[in-house]
């Protein structure tokens, strides 16, 4: 349910975190009562004040946006705020060494605590795919800021929960034609 906010804008809505409201509030930069996920990034940062990547963002807008306008109502983004503080947390147990960021090593133990079964080579890709300072010609620093981590373990669900649904024995061997793997590719995307 959204909240009206006729009577007086300024006021929160009953029952409600007033600190939470009070940061919506402040986020909501249009004064719309909707949070775009360029104003949601504003709001957003890792551990060492970096903004958090927009498709990261983008990607949790999509997850909360439950009446699919594109951004997120105070109920919306209550919601997603209580992500947020859960995958802290989870960054946090992970990052053994305390750095703010996710190292390989740290990066290959959550995602076998996930249930992810892949191989050293591939967890190095994915440390690459997800480094911010990545690039093709550069490894970057080897490491996984908080919002790339919640990024790359999305990704990782999301693509396997698409895998699974093509492996009926659950084997970990699929075969798909090539319309049935772009249909799972872009379904990804959106």
């Amino acid at each position: 349910m959204a909240y009206q906010y006729n009577n007086n804008p300024q006021a929160p809505p009953p029952q409600i975190d007033q600190q939470l409201y009070g940061w919506f509030k402040a986020v909501d930069s249009d004064g719309s009562g909707q949070l775009s996920a360029n104003e949601l990034q504003h709001a957003l940062v890792n551990g060492d004040w970096s903004p958090f990547n927009i498709e990261t963002v983008r990607l949790m807008v999509n997850m909360f946006d439950t009446d699919n306008s594109g951004t997120i109502n105070f109920n919306e983004f209550s919601g997603l705020w209580k992500y947020i503080e859960e995958w802290k947390r989870c960054f946090q147990a992970f990052d053994v060494d305390q750095s703010g960021s996710i190292n390989e090593g740290e990066m290959a133990n959550a995602m076998r605590t996930f249930g992810f079964n892949v191989s050293p080579k591939f967890i190095h890709t994915l440390m690459q795919k997800f480094d911010r300072y990545a690039t093709i010609k550069s490894t970057g620093k080897g490491d996984v800021s908080f919002d790339n981590f919640v990024q790359a373990c999305v990704t990782m669900k999301t693509l396997t929960d698409s895998f699974r649904q093509f492996d009926n024995d659950q084997d970990g061997w699929i075969q798909i034609n090539y319309e049935q793997f772009i249909d799972l590719v872009v379904r990804q995307r959106a």
